[in-house]
């Protein structure tokens, strides 16, 4: 099968970005780290009409603007009102582990006082032209998608993305389980040990869910810098993560994991304690016996030890691995969901 040619040849955009003009902003411009307090602000109000049941954490918003693959001076845009309150704010960004696919995201959120007045539609037609040229910089011969994602009871940015070429591609559906309710016991292989996640397995775990996610869909690897913002940020608890490991002649390998990260400023939206499980995987050569059942009840019962009410997942519902069956039989049940809207070159 021939190459495909590089990107730079596939991706037809506009030179120039679209004109930023509203008669309720006073100010467009790009956002720097001075900014991130003032985009929070706005960014709440945003989170509780369009995910009231989690908030986004500064920690995020703050490694965005530290990440090495952002450059927010020429890939970001806030949209000041005439008092000085943040009115909007987004970013694009092209994701840096890019194996068999260059990913061009488009991120962003409109106060929603100020929303119906076509401030989102400037914003997003902005952002998904800038994500467009940064895909047409690219010299590499693999596909490249240009993506946006929504949740599904977002209507609004759902009309403007599909006006703007994008199509719903993929769905992602938040599974939810009660700690307290009964957790198996999940049998492993003899030579498998389900153990707590530590600092000395944590290049193993970042290459066993590199290999875990290979298949998955709009998955390309986690670089070391992404995997020590995560393992090494405020939200990461590895006290309540596990891997399931295995003896090798080189040492410990990282077969599966599940990994936990908590926002305590979410309890106070969901009415309860709850620990998200941001990562499950079990590498390709040890998939179909266990291991990921068996991680995640070994989460669950220490969710249950350090009082954690809730556990919360999301899930690929056309998954390859089936995971959406995985986690029913584990006890989640789903609630809402989210969309994947994509431009493909």
């Amino acid at each position: 099968m021939s190459a495909l040619p590089p990107l730079s040849e596939r991706v037809s955009v506009e030179s120039e970005l679209p004109p930023l003009a509203h008669d309720d902003v006073a100010l467009w411009r790009p956002a720097t780290t001075d900014d991130i307090d003032a985009i929070m602000l706005m960014q709440r109000e945003a989170d509780g009409v369009d995910h009231p049941d989690w908030v986004t954490a500064r920690e995020d918003l703050a490694d965005e603007f530290e990440s090495s693959h952002i450059d927010m001076a020429t890939e970001s845009v806030l949209a000041l009102g005439h008092d000085g309150r943040v009115v909007a704010f987004g970013h694009s960004a092209v994701g840096p582990g890019q194996e068999t696919r260059v990913q061009s995201y488009a991120f962003g959120a409109v106060r929603p006082d100020m929303r119906g007045r076509g401030i989102g539609r400037q914003l997003l037609a902005w952002l998904s032209v800038r994500s467009r040229q940064r895909l047409a910089e690219s010299s590499k011969t693999l596909p490249g998608w240009a993506l946006v994602y929504a949740e599904e009871q977002n209507h609004a940015l759902i009309s403007l993305a599909q006006g703007l070429g994008y199509e719903i591609v993929r769905y992602f559906t938040k599974m939810e389980r009660i700690v307290a309710e009964p957790i198996p016991e999940i049998e492993v292989p003899a030579d498998i040990r389900i153990v707590r996640f530590d600092e000395s397995l944590s290049e193993s775990t970042r290459l066993a869910r590199n290999d875990a996610f290979r298949d998955h869909w709009g998955s390309q690897p986690t670089v070391p810098e992404r995997w020590a913002q995560f393992v090494g940020g405020e939200q990461f608890r590895a006290d309540l993560s596990w891997v399931a490991v295995e003896e090798t002649a080189d040492g410990p390998r990282v077969v599966g994991l599940a990994l936990t990260s908590i926002n305590e400023e979410d309890w106070i939206a969901q009415g309860s304690s709850s620990g998200y499980v941001a990562l499950i995987g079990v590498t390709r050569d040890r998939r179909g016996q266990r291991i990921a059942p068996a991680c995640v009840t070994a989460l669950l019962t220490s969710y249950r030890e350090a009082g954690i009410e809730r556990a919360i997942l999301d899930v690929d519902t056309a998954s390859p691995t089936g995971a959406d069956g995985l986690y029913t039989r584990l006890g989640f049940t789903a609630s809402t969901r989210e969309v994947a809207l994509v431009i493909e070159y």
